[in-house]
């Protein structure tokens, strides 16, 4: 399974593959780097604010996704979702629904596929 970036007008970069991929499927394992709670005031006055995960059972602490983990965009209607491994320090990526070849993969930041609380940003329709 072959993952790349492209470019989304009004959105910037999102993730795609370049053959379909079925529901249930992992489509990337992402190691994080965690970050201590202290450091996420610094993070939340960095360009870094938009890229990371609460981390840890109380999302005390932050974490930096590696690979393409901090670049999938946020959809209400995701077709992907996230899960983390707090111990493992990782985050697994997985089809929600079908995803055709070439359709941006996307999940829904609240974490739960079906939230729909509003996020601290506007969302893209």
């Amino acid at each position: 399974m072959e993952l790349y970036i492209q470019h989304i007008e009004g959105k910037g970069r999102g993730v795609f593959c370049s053959e379909d991929i079925d529901v249930g499927t992992l489509i990337e394992i992402c190691p994080v780097i965690v970050l201590p709670e202290k450091d996420r005031i610094l993070i939340d006055q960095s360009d870094l604010y938009n890229y990371y995960f609460l981390w840890g059972d109380e999302h005390k602490e932050t974490a930096i996704a590696l690979g393409f983990g901090s670049v999938y965009n946020h959809s209400y209607q995701p077709n992907a979702r996230y899960e983390t491994y707090y111990e493992e320090q990782v985050i697994h990526f997985i089809a929600h629904k079908f995803i055709p070849a070439d359709t941006e993969i996307t999940i829904n930041y609240n974490h739960d596929p079906d939230d729909k609380d509003e996020l601290w940003f506007n969302v893209q329709k």
